[in-house]
């Protein structure tokens, strides 16, 4: 056992980890926390937020730790990013973050360790069993909610996106800019983290819920809740106008991610040519139809509500990127002009702007719901013969 923690104690110190615990007014938990912690390293930054208990003197009963304290209370958020800042400082690349309220083991460090090294500069989530009797109903919910968000905003599946006991690469976050300072700062980092490409990954860890009676807790749930949903909202926003966008185009210009792309989309056996069409059919549609802004989003949900491909929906939505809004604006209104008895107008394609939209909005309308029928009909015919036409030809390898 010696020899197991000393070695985990070279690797602390030889894959640069530090252990970060936030704290505020966690007096009753936060000696055997740390305590246990420098059983694997003594490699801690203790972050006072402010405490107004006996944490001061705590931290200063463990001399070989480090700490950084401010006197007012601002949030856990910004309690990690100063963390961050003062871990880089030290020379830090990787920062394992553990709350101080004794919900997370020091005994799991191990495996953190060990995923970093099967995984290097992965931000790695420890990822609890929400199924268990303990779990507060209204904790496992939020876990649930907070999954699904980040899935939408990431395309990415994890299992316990709300957990505190996280290994973080610093190295790679510290030109990062942030907008929270309180507990949704959790969901912000990993969210932005994913956006630049790095790999969210997670290991699987025990967490103790201590009775109600008690139980410590500062998650205030109508302001924290409030807040989480605010922030869901804003990067629901960016996800769609510009990441997934971004994305996009990233893909189409990487010919080998944009042939694994095709494969994975449109040769999956799971799925059959019909749902693969009326996918491609109901992602034109939703492309093309006049809901600027919303389309995605709209095309989302939906797909869930007919139990349509996700994926492909959102790839055939991808039909309206910017450099296609005006042909699309333009077809428009040519195919508007059916409808409007005379009275339509000409616009060239070097004329289109949002005024000229304005001053003929009844042609638009009736000519983009009519083009996005068209078109996504005509997508999703096509779609169905070409997949007949491969499925008697090997699939294409990469």
């Amino acid at each position: 056992m010696t020899d197991n923690l000393e070695l985990i104690q070279a690797k602390f110190k030889q894959l640069q980890v530090c252990v970060i615990i936030p704290t505020y007014n966690n007096q009753g938990t936060l000696p055997a926390v740390i305590t246990d912690v420098l059983a694997y390293t003594d490699q801690v930054i203790v972050v006072n937020d402010g405490s107004t208990d006996s944490t001061p003197a705590i931290i200063q009963s463990f001399p070989q730790i480090k700490s950084v304290s401010y006197t007012q209370n601002v949030g856990k958020g910004w309690a990690l990013h100063k963390a961050f800042e003062f871990a880089t400082e030290q020379g830090y690349q990787h920062a394992i973050t553990i709350d101080s309220d004794g919900q997370h083991f020091a005994t799991d460090l191990p495996a953190f360790i060990e995923k970093l090294e099967q995984e290097p500069d992965s931000l790695i989530i420890g990822s609890c069993n929400m199924e268990q009797s303990s779990v507060p109903g209204k904790s496992s919910f939020g876990h649930k909610f907070s999954n699904f968000w980040f899935w939408v905003e990431t395309g990415i599946k994890c299992p316990d996106t709300q957990s505190g006991y996280r290994l973080y690469p610093i190295h790679l976050l510290k030109n990062s800019k942030f907008i929270t300072r309180k507990y949704e700062f959790e969901i912000e980092v990993i969210v932005r983290a994913a956006w630049k490409g790095i790999k969210i990954d997670w290991v699987p860890v025990k967490v103790y819920y201590a009775p109600k009676e008690i139980r410590v807790s500062h998650f205030r749930p109508f302001q924290d809740f409030s807040r989480i949903s605010v922030l869901n909202t804003v990067l629901v926003i960016i996800t769609f106008a510009y990441i997934k966008p971004r994305d996009f185009f990233r893909t189409l210009f990487d010919k080998k991610k944009a042939k694994l792309m095709f494969k994975n989309l449109f040769f999956n056996p799971e799925h059959s040519h019909q749902l693969k069409a009326k996918s491609v059919a109901f992602g034109v549609f939703m492309g093309i139809v006049p809901i600027w802004g919303f389309q995605l989003l709209v095309a989302i949900s939906l797909a869930f509500l007919f139990r349509l491909n996700k994926a492909i929906v959102v790839t055939a939505a991808h039909i309206s990127v910017a450099p296609m809004i005006p042909v699309i604006i333009f077809l428009s209104y040519k195919t508007g002009s059916l409808w409007m008895g005379g009275k339509d107008v000409d616009i060239p394609l070097d004329k289109i702007s949002l005024k000229s939209i304005g001053e003929h909005l009844e042609q638009y309308l009736y000519g983009s719901i009519s083009l996005a029928i068209f078109a996504g009909i005509i997508a999703g015919f096509l779609t169905f013969a070409l997949l007949k036409l491969f499925k008697r030809r090997p699939v294409p390898a990469l």
